[in-house]
């Protein structure tokens, strides 16, 4: 791994963007972060660099836990690589047309940018979400990157091909329970989410909701685009399963652009929002990834670091508030 070329690349890339972030943002970062007034941008550095080193502790869980298994091979599970190249380029370009007709759909009806995060998600907005927002994020998530590409390669290969099938499914309830247990505490601690502080009827009808219109909205689109599909394409290109997770992590935070706490009015602006972008989303986009080259089961990561942690942890109270649910 320490000889791939890639490797050495990430680890650049992490280093300039956090001196990018020190050097353009000053003492405050210039997002539409609730509380950036206040804190420090190293103050959010620090907590970049602690998130990455839980990362690598729930990866490192994940061999241990995987360890005896047989290693599915992925590359196999790949069409031959003329095919997977020219498939691997069209998803990209697919998915970046769906990023750009997500801007004009939201931008056209006053809302947000629809990217795999509704605005307010995991960091608070300052703006109002409106329940007509929420519910059209989530259809159009789900239906222009999750139903249309399963549809077209469901068609062409069979389940095991997308990484859709258990090889092991005692092994892999053990892998999420552990996982899942792990970043459910991390997450309590760190961002200490209120949901403790919702009444019954809160509770009641917001967590299942919550986890509905999550998963619809950008569990499922990030489970098929990048884990079913792209992730045995990346094996059979590369070679490489290190390479592999880097690049789940790239592409993983590419589908959050539009976070509606970035900024991309300057130069300046836009070079802090990317830096951010990669900071917050690039180590979680590679636990997933690991977590399918493991087991080749892409609803592996869906179960143990998405759907329930963080998602409805930390976001029911602010579903709860978009949907006007009272105690």
């Amino acid at each position: 791994m320490f000889r791939n070329r890639a490797v050495w690349l990430a680890a650049l890339g992490w280093v300039s963007a956090n001196a990018l972030l020190l050097v353009l943002a000053d003492r405050r970062l210039p997002l539409d972060l609730p509380g950036t007034a206040e804190r420090p941008t190293s103050a959010y550095l620090v907590d970049f660099n602690v998130r990455l080193a839980e990362v690598f502790l729930i990866m490192t869980l994940a061999f241990f836990l995987t360890r005896r298994r047989p290693r599915p091979d992925l590359a196999a599970r790949a069409p031959e690589r003329a095919t997977a190249l020219r498939e691997t380029l069209l998803l990209i370009a697919y998915g970046a047309g769906g990023l750009a007709l997500g801007f004009v759909v939201g931008r056209t009806f006053g809302w947000h940018p629809f990217g795999l995060h509704l605005a307010g998600s995991v960091n608070e907005t300052n703006d109002h979400v409106a329940r007509s927002e929420a519910l059209a994020w989530a259809g159009y998530n789900l239906v222009v990157f999750a139903i249309v590409p399963l549809a077209y390669f469901w068609r062409r290969y069979p389940a095991r091909a997308l990484n859709l099938v258990s090889a092991d499914r005692r092994g892999d309830l053990r892998l999420i329970v552990v996982v899942l247990l792990v970043e459910g505490i991390v997450q309590i601690a760190a961002l200490r989410p209120e949901i403790f502080d919702l009444g019954a009827r809160q509770l009641l009808l917001g967590v299942p909701l919550t986890f509905i219109l999550y998963m619809a909205g950008t569990v499922l689109p990030t489970m098929v685009f990048i884990y079913a599909i792209l992730i045995p394409r990346f094996v059979k290109l590369t070679g490489s399963v290190a390479t592999t997770v880097i690049f789940g992590g790239l592409t993983y935070a590419a589908l959050h652009v539009w976070d509606s706490w970035a900024e991309y009015g300057s130069p300046r602006e836009a070079a802090v929002s990317i830096a951010f972008l990669l900071l917050t989303y690039f180590g979680p986009g590679m636990v997933k990834a690991w977590l399918t080259v493991r087991t080749g089961n892409a609803w592996v990561h869906v179960w143990a670091y998405h759907a329930l942690a963080p998602h409805t942890l930390v976001d029911t109270p602010h579903v709860a508030h978009t949907f006007g649910i009272h105690r």
